[in-house]
């Protein structure tokens, strides 16, 4: 079968179209044709280097497809089933084995893109509206990269559940998709003080969470736009990685600070069942909108995290094998 290869960490270039033996599957493990891979931020991090895996590797985490063997001992699934997952390394690939507890099956209403779009970053969204700062109608939060992959779904949810939405972007196309989205203010940090335009907007008063996933370039002023106890949730850094931070700096308005990531809120069983069930349910209702931006060939991975690094892109990014 085909797959991207990274032999040495490095910048798109690394990423190399290989034949590779087609996986089998070993005990409770599942062998998966690859309908369509999702690309991450976490997938770049990886091939750089700033996130080390042993090499040669196979990049992607997430996907959707069809199950085509199964190892022993594998149950609640059958050949044919459609499934979808958020954990399962070598996804950049036309097949992937992947640990049975780490599938999930696609509901009927929601084809294989729309489920490989969806299930990490939908995820990742999910967790931070109901657990890392469970919001509540009347609170205010601020959504960094708004018109991302993440950041279009968090706005949904976030107004799902009755909140305030301050969202950055960067053009004007940009701020079109999240107010679309759902954002009531949607400020172009190109051209904005952020923090003053979120202050202003909210009588100074500030927001009670920032989603935070572009990282050092926009931590520190994230901090003057909390309210009173207000809450930190930097869970990326696409800008780059942020400098350690003195516990003193939380002190100027009794501030939390978090670093959280899907895996440790998925980690379980029933935990990873409750937020894809969640989260597909909600696709199949016509609830959440899902934004592909752009697809591409598996053979086009490296032009793929070049648009990705390069901030070209809105919503999903896909590979088609």
């Amino acid at each position: 079968m085909k797959a991207i290869r990274v032999e040495r960490t490095g910048g798109p270039e690394a990423l190399r179209l290989t034949d590779v033996p087609s996986p089998v599957p070993a005990e409770g493990q599942v062998r998966v044709r690859v309908e369509a891979a999702g690309l991450n931020f976490i997938d770049v991090y990886q091939r750089t280097g700033l996130y080390p895996v042993p090499l040669p590797a196979t990049p992607g985490l997430e996907g959707a497809g069809t199950v085509l063997a199964l190892g022993p001992d594998v149950k609640g699934l059958a050949i044919g089933d459609r499934v979808a997952w958020a954990n399962a390394p070598g996804s950049y690939a036309e097949e992937v084995v992947a640990p049975v507890e780490r599938l999930v099956k696609v509901p009927a209403g929601v084809d294989g893109r729309a489920a490989a779009a969806v299930l990490l970053q939908g995820m990742t969204a999910h967790y931070l509206v109901e657990t890392v700062y469970p919001l509540e109608p009347g609170d205010a939060c601020l959504v960094h990269a708004a018109a991302g992959g993440v950041g279009l779904l968090l706005v949904q949810m976030a107004k799902r559940k009755g909140a305030r939405v301050f969202a950055t972007v960067s053009t004007e196309e940009k701020a079109t998709l999240a107010r679309r989205a759902g954002a009531d203010s949607v400020i172009l940090y190109t051209q904005q003080d952020f923090a003053a335009e979120v202050n202003r907007l909210t009588g100074g008063r500030g927001v009670e969470v920032v989603y935070d996933s572009v990282g050092q370039s926009t931590f520190d002023k994230g901090f003057e736009c909390l309210a009173l106890r207000g809450t930190m949730a930097l869970f990326g850094q696409s800008s780059g990685v942020v400098p350690p931070v003195s516990p003193s700096a939380l002190a100027k308005g009794s501030f939390f600070l978090t670093r959280p990531t899907l895996f440790h809120y998925t980690a379980d069983r029933a935990s990873l069942e409750r937020r894809a069930g969640d989260v597909l349910g909600q696709v199949a209702a016509g609830e959440l909108e899902v934004r592909i931006g752009r697809t591409f060939p598996l053979a086009a991975a490296a032009e793929a995290h070049r648009a990705l690094e390069g901030r070209q892109t809105t919503g999903k990014v896909l590979l088609i094998p």
